[in-house]
């Protein structure tokens, strides 16, 4: 009969026969570590042609134009062959026969996606390391609203490219915004951390609390007896704040739902057959087109004048009685006072007088100057007659001379 305990020992005897030494494995060695391809591990080449082609926008046809001798130098290394066809808007790329990485027409494909979403060509051949991978990450469908997506994502890039350059240095990632994509390069582990950071900040979470994160993560990875310990107590844990939202300036007020549609605005043709015009003459409608234009005109003038007239229109009276009658006290007040000004004035001409005659022959100039008040304004306008007809006569002179 069959027995587990003889079929636990059968399987220890196995085990122990095929344990060996081997010389190969020791504790220097990286297990993680990707192996460098070699020609000589696949020298028979690849069996079938595998390709690949990505449509790149108008505004790269100039670049890519300058970048590609530069590329198809360099895949040309790696038995790759690529074509740019800018017709259609296309780059493709192929495996030939002596292509022996099966492994690089991925990596040619990710080349030529970066090299479509604006990434620098002697950035986008790096792609074609063994340690070196790439995501594009698509933000444009995260959110509805145009204006919150731009904002957001102005947010990921920051002031002069600061947060941006902070999550390139922490993430060891290579990080551009274009568009509706964020294209990024590095190693895995960093491009996790890229990926998660962007969707975040589209979903309106800043990254300056994931950056935060990260800069205690490097310090905590740099002391030996945390290394292998959990590291809860020590990231912050920011709390969600429920912000209000703005209240429109304007609010809009549901109208009655009703199924059935709203009523069809009458045409020019139905209010003219309503108005009795559709069926005047050609003449007539010019007529009765001329006679509301005059009648407008006449409105717009009466209105316009009576605009004019208004500035001369006295203020209306205050309607109480004690308002009126404190205006008229202090009409009152003012009479008088001008009535003592005058009276003032008046005393003191007569004490120039009186200095006048006892210093002798002064009142003359002055009792002249009053009452020849007028006789003065004639003696100019006398002067200045004479003046031109001296000018005119000199004129005619000189005319006579030329003659």
């Amino acid at each position: 009969k069959y027995s587990p305990r003889f079929s636990f020992l059968s399987l220890a005897l196995r085990v122990f026969q095929f344990r060996k030494d081997k010389p190969w494995d020791h504790d220097g060695i990286d297990h993680w570590a990707i192996p460098k391809f070699e020609k000589e591990e696949n020298p028979g080449g690849l069996v079938d042609e595998s390709s690949f082609a990505v449509l790149f926008p108008k505004y790269r046809e100039k670049y890519l134009r300058e970048a590609w001798p530069l590329i198809t130098k360099t895949l040309k290394e790696h038995g790759i062959r690529c074509e740019l066809n800018l017709v259609e808007g296309s780059m493709s790329v192929f495996t030939t026969r002596k292509t022996y990485d099966p492994y690089i027409i991925i990596k040619a494909r990710d080349l030529i996606k970066l090299l479509s979403r604006s990434v620098p060509a002697p950035q986008a051949l790096k792609v074609l390391d063994d340690d070196i991978n790439c995501d594009i990450i698509k933000i444009g469908g995260l959110i509805r609203n145009t204006d919150k997506f731009v904002k957001r994502r102005q947010r990921l890039i920051g002031p002069n490219g600061s947060t941006l350059k902070a999550l390139e240095l922490l993430t060891n990632c290579y990080v551009l915004v274009q568009g509706n994509t964020v294209s990024a390069m590095g190693s895995y582990k960093g491009l996790k951390v890229v990926r998660r950071i962007v969707e975040d900040c589209i979903k309106n979470i800043h990254p300056i609390f994931h950056i935060k994160e990260l800069m205690i993560k490097r310090e905590l990875a740099k002391d030996e007896t945390l290394k292998n310990e959990s590291w809860d107590r020590f990231l912050p844990k920011f709390k969600k704040k429920n912000v209000q939202r703005k209240k429109p300036k304007v609010i809009r007020q549901k109208k009655e739902y009703t199924p059935f549609p709203p009523a069809q605005t009458p045409s020019k043709v139905d209010l003219q057959i309503e108005s009795g015009e559709y069926f005047l003459s050609q003449k007539a409608r010019r007529a009765k087109k001329f006679e509301d234009k005059q009648e407008k005109q006449a409105r717009k003038t009466e209105e316009n004048k009576r605009k004019r007239e208004e500035a001369f229109q006295p203020p209306a009276e205050e309607g109480s009685y004690g308002k009126a009658s404190a205006s008229d006290a202090k009409k009152g007040e003012k009479i008088d006072d001008l009535v003592q000004s005058l009276k003032k004035k008046s005393k003191s001409m007569k004490h120039l007088k009186q200095d006048s005659d006892a210093g002798g022959g002064g009142s003359d100039g002055v009792s002249k100057y009053f009452a020849d008040g007028g006789d003065g304004k004639k003696a100019k306008k006398d002067k200045k007659d004479k003046k031109e007809k001296k000018e005119k006569k000199e004129k005619k002179k000189k005319k006579k001379e030329k003659k």
